[in-house]
């Protein structure tokens, strides 16, 4: 990352940045740290306070997993799968009615859980994975609390295009974006009947974004990073979630039928394009500056 542009904190808020983060937010860019290393541990301490509250939702979710896998008792009258799913829904009402979380965001979590729940049901009946717990709030083989795991991305990536104030240069024409994320889509279940083109689409994937640069606020001043490596980073952090939610039993491969290991790294690949489908459909829903970032300001005094 390197650095950019300086703007003056924004003090308009709108629909979207009506949640309680919202003022804690403001609180926290209007401080003035001393310049130099002090500034700049301030800013990777508020970077990483703002990814925190970004991933809100699927840490959450995933504590739950967790917490649940270790503490659940095995012989309580609802099964373990539906009270994660009565968890899911509480925490999103808790999310909304406590401000934590805007409605639009909420309807771009809706969203991800649909898409979610189609691709579970056509994966658990070709058997790339399964469910071996038992529960009540299901759809054929695949438990209503399954959706929540890709809202969880669809909301970080949501939260954090909104949070960091994302701006883009040199992106691809739109179009080109969304007839990638649907042939991507469309692979996912094609290539158990036809042959696999992820190797074509990671070539187009390089093609269509290796000039894009994605560039973010998480202080006064605006940083850079290749977009394809930004996804590089958030579809590490889905595999290192997916190792926490088998190793929690929440789901598994078939190669861990006879105990639990890690999940192969070949499934990052498949997580950076799911990535690339979450970013493309939060930025048709969610909206988002394609334009360079402002014209550098000075520091008022």
């Amino acid at each position: 990352m390197v650095g950019g542009h300086v703007e003056r904190p924004r003090t308009q808020t709108g629909a979207a940045d009506a949640t309680r983060f919202h003022s804690i937010r403001a609180r926290l860019d209007a401080l003035r740290p001393a310049a130099g290393p002090s500034a700049w541990l301030y800013e990777f301490l508020l970077f990483g306070f703002k990814q925190g509250w970004a991933c809100l939702f699927g840490a959450l979710m995933l504590a739950l997993l967790l917490g649940t896998h270790l503490l659940y008792p095995r012989d309580a009258a609802l099964a373990r799968y539906d009270f994660l799913t009565i968890c899911g829904v509480a925490i999103q009402i808790a999310m909304i009615g406590l401000r934590l979380e805007s409605w639009r965001e909420a309807k771009i979590i809706a969203v991800f859980h649909i898409v979610g729940t189609v691709m579970e049901l056509f994966k658990t009946a070709a058997g790339s994975w399964i469910y071996p717990e038992s529960g009540v709030l299901h759809i054929g083989a695949v438990p209503l609390f399954s959706g929540f795991m890709y809202a969880a991305v669809g909301s970080y990536i949501a939260r954090v295009w909104r949070i960091f104030d994302f701006r883009f240069t040199h992106y691809p024409p739109r179009w080109t974006s969304i007839a990638l994320a649907l042939a991507i889509y469309t692979n996912f279940f094609a290539h158990h009947w036809l042959p696999d083109v992820r190797l074509g689409l990671f070539a187009v994937i390089g093609l269509l974004f290796w000039r894009t640069q994605v560039w973010f606020r998480p202080f006064r001043v605006y940083r850079r990073m290749p977009l394809l490596v930004g996804w590089l980073l958030v579809a590490l952090f889905i595999w290192f979630a997916e190792n926490i939610g088998t190793f929690a039993n929440a789901w598994t491969y078939p190669t861990q039928s006879e105990g639990w290991h890690m999940v192969s790294l070949s499934k990052l690949g498949a997580w950076y394009l799911l990535m690339i489908v979450s970013f493309v459909l939060v930025s048709l829903l969610h909206g988002g500056d394609r334009s360079p970032p402002p014209t550098p300001v000075r520091r008022s005094s």
